[in-house]
């Protein structure tokens, strides 16, 4: 299964941009923490590798937005991919590749009856709100 951040990597490969280890840092900081700026990113990536500069985070950042990876309106967080749907379903792809997609009703359902069978709900309570979290 392709990971967000090989997706990205290869999208960025087709954009004609060099894949360094820096600019996988910088790939892995964007899609583990929500950052607000170019600084926030540049202090979190120095942390990690001191050879880094400001300009290569402003490039990545650019490059990322040309291939839509990111706008500047999300605060440079990674957008969800194909399997994050609009709805806030998701997709399920099993190992023959079968895509199962399911609406966030249908998955909150699930959810609920899969806590209900394993226990975690006493008899009783019901669940009042489920919170998807897309990385």
């Amino acid at each position: 299964m392709v990971s967000r951040k090989d997706e990205i990597i290869e999208q960025l490969k087709e954009n004609g941009c060099r894949i360094t280890k820096q600019r996988k840092l910088l790939i892995d900081i964007i899609l583990k923490d929500d950052c607000a700026s170019c600084k926030e990113i540049y202090y979190k990536a120095s942390k990690q590798d001191k050879r880094i500069g400001v300009a290569t985070v402003y490039r990545m950042i650019n490059a990322l937005e040309e291939i839509g990876a990111i706008s500047r309106q999300n605060l440079y967080k990674i957008e969800c991919g194909e399997g994050c749907c609009n709805d806030g379903g998701c997709e399920i792809i099993l190992e023959d590749d079968t895509i199962c997609r399911l609406s966030k009703e249908k998955l909150d359902q699930i959810i609920r009856e899969g806590i209900r069978q394993y226990g975690y709900l006493s008899t009783g309570k019901k669940v009042s709100k489920i919170i998807y979290h897309c990385r």
